[in-house]
């Protein structure tokens, strides 16, 4: 068995050990075996990255033969080359992070196995996911996060809220995977093969190729690269599929973690950053992924300025980044895309988990109206805030400040059409990220505490099992982009990539650097602005906010209630679905199918049994009555017809 069967069956392992053996061996022996493979694969995974990213090694490692159906033929094989020795690190490392976290916030749950057997299953899935080599293998770990997301944000399934949540994030990626399924499937059509290097050698012949699809004569690679896009915004949660995230929320705190910062959303990213040499001959595709990536930065900013669960500012906040990362793909910036990705999740992880510190801290309370004061009750936790909120808003020489720059600097370089409008959206929202991610720090750990006496009483700094995570997630949000800058969108990332992304001289990163100054350094102006004006709100003139929503309540309103996305939908889809399902259900089913079919013969026979059962009185000459009249009915019969006896 190699280090790659290991990194990848172990969670597996795990999974099945704490799923089917929980009473043998208890909740403490679920989340040691879990939290120990998991770490495993982490470390492993390391090795991993320096041996095939730095080293220039790659793998193709066969697990079994799979399919072989006409010309449609394909193996479970693991892929290892670049882009996913980068994701194995991601995944593993948030993944045995957020579980040693949760050894200590899910101490006092009754059901920790079946939590970190649930863990454990997202985390196999994810990694069947980022080490196929072919779309089908990587469908089939695409819908098994789904299925793992379902069963980790409905884990508290009691809370109807919880299963409402989980229910509509299984729902909405489900909008999204038929449209990576068509695309799967168009692509099979076009070219014969699911495996990515047979597809890669095959796409240049098809380059002006064209089918039917919808009625409609389309470009065959523009249309397959949308309808791959329409898969990566299901789980990406781009905007009009984005709907499901905030309500994730309802999932513990260290599912958030594991889900919005590095895990599921990002398989989206992954997924067209894997298909980049079909993307770069589909120019049509790429200007929508850019409008759409801009449009998302944009909205889930403007949603975040006003929020009040904690939760929820940072679940907005990883829908606008998702967003930044796909304008890098759109601009044909993979490498960014991915670095984006990758310092991310250290900084994302790190406030989902703060925001856990606190809300443990806080006895399960996530208004932060009901909060303030906390950064001498929990000092820890608020360093560990300031560093990951520090990194998310780009501050000079952080993670974030090298990735998502770069993101911006790549959409002003670009020469896609809609350039211009990915350049602007994605400033507005660095200046946006800027001012709620310090509201939350300020509404949070600062002025005059809010909370009642009885929640300020236990208040507490958590367990060296929470924090000590916390600390190395602040480690990766401070030198992540430092270490990595140059490997992954600098001089060397060339021999970095090795051709698992589409990267070149003189493409759009190498004019990105040769920007102006002033366009690279408008984004640390903006979080300076942002930084500046939510100081004055939250601070300086704590006032200000409530005059403004008094001011302008029609767009407080509108921002609050999420650009009302949620009620536009019921009224379009929800409604009208329940409606259509009522109406075959009461006219359909129970008037129609069961009125006429099995309810109304068995109706038609009781009648008839009803009217029989009066015949039977217990009276013998009713009886003797009766076989007379029938006597004289046969009789009468065969005299009539001329019959004999």
């Amino acid at each position: 068995m190699s280090q790659f069967h290991i990194i990848v069956f172990g969670p597996l392992l795990g999974f099945l050990i704490a799923g089917l053996f929980a009473k043998q061996i208890g909740d403490r022996g679920a989340m040691a075996v879990t939290t120990g493979l998991v770490t495993l694969s982490a470390i492993l995974s390391a090795f991993v990255l320096k041996d095939v990213a730095f080293d220039h090694n790659q793998y193709r490692i066969l697990v079994l033969e799979w399919v072989r159906s006409g010309s449609l033929s394909f193996d479970w094989t693991l892929y290892i080359d670049s882009l996913t020795a980068v994701m194995l690190v991601v995944v593993n490392t948030v993944s045995a992070l957020v579980h040693w976290y949760s050894i200590g916030y899910m101490s006092h749950d009754p059901h920790r196995a079946r939590f970190f057997a649930y863990l454990s299953l997202f985390t196999f899935a994810m990694l069947m996911l980022v080490t196929s080599d072919n779309l089908v293998q990587m469908f089939f770990g695409w819908e098994g996060v789904g299925l793992a997301s379902y069963l980790l944000i409905g884990f508290w399934f009691k809370k109807p809220s919880a299963n409402a949540a989980a229910i509509k994030a299984f729902v909405v990626n489900r909008v999204g995977d038929f449209g990576f399924s068509l695309g799967i499937f168009a692509l099979f059509l076009l070219t014969g093969s699911v495996i990515f290097e047979d597809i890669f050698q095959s796409l240049e012949g098809f380059a002006d190729a064209r089918f039917v699809f919808l009625g409609m004569d389309v470009h065959a690679l523009t249309t397959i690269a949308v309808l791959l896009f329409v898969g990566a915004m299901g789980k990406s949660a781009q905007l009009f599929l984005h709907t499901w995230l905030p309500d994730a929320m309802e999932g513990p705190t260290p599912v958030s973690a594991l889900i919005h910062a590095a895990t599921m959303v990002t398989a989206g990213v992954f997924l067209m950053a894997r298909m980049s040499p079909l993307l770069e001959l589909a120019p049509g595709a790429l200007t929508l992924i850019m409008i759409i990536g801009g449009a998302t930065a944009f909205f889930a900013a403007s949603v975040g300025l006003v929020q009040n669960d904690i939760k929820r500012v940072i679940a907005y906040s990883t829908c606008s980044q998702l967003g930044y990362m796909f304008v890098a793909i759109g601009a044909s910036a993979y490498g960014a895309a991915i670095f984006h990705l990758f310092t991310h999740a250290f900084f994302k992880a790190l406030l989902f988990l703060g925001a856990g510190s606190v809300i443990h801290a806080m006895s399960d309370e996530q208004d932060m109206r009901k909060m303030g004061g906390l950064s001498k009750m929990v000092p820890l936790t608020y360093l560990m805030m300031m560093v990951g909120t520090l990194a998310l808003t780009g501050f000079p020489y952080t993670a974030g400040f090298f990735s998502k720059d770069m993101i911006i600097e790549s959409a002003f370089a670009t020469h896609n059409p809609a350039a211009s409008f990915g350049f602007l959206m994605t400033v507005i929202a660095a200046f946006m990220t800027s001012f709620y991610s310090w509201r939350l720090v300020f509404m949070t750990f600062h002025g005059t505490p809010r909370a009642d006496e009885k929640t300020l009483s236990h208040v507490h700094e958590s367990p060296a099992v929470m924090w000590v995570p916390l600390a190395i997630l602040a480690v990766g949000a401070v030198i992540a982009g430092v270490v990595f800058s140059d490997a992954f969108i600098g001089e060397g990332r060339l021999a970095f990539w090795a051709g698992s992304l589409v990267a070149g001289e003189g493409d759009v990163m190498d004019e990105a650097h040769h920007i102006a100054s002033w366009i690279k350094w408008l984004p640390t102006g903006m979080m300076a602005l942002g930084f500046a004006l939510s100081f004055l709100f939250y601070i300086a003139k704590p006032g200000l906010p409530a005059a403004m929503a008094r001011t302008f309540p029609a767009a407080y309103q509108f921002l609050l209630n999420k650009w009302y996305f949620d009620e536009l939908y019921d009224r379009i889809f929800i409604r009208p679905a329940f409606w259509i399902g009522r109406f075959l259900w009461v006219r359909g089913d129970q008037k129609t199918i069961d009125g006429l079919g099995p309810d109304g013969i068995a109706a038609q026979v009781m009648a008839a049994a009803r009217r029989v059962r009066v015949l039977q009185s217990g009276y013998v000459y009713h009886y003797a009555f009766a076989m007379l009249i029938g006597i004289a009915l046969v009789i009468t019969y065969f005299v009539l017809t001329g019959g004999g006896f």
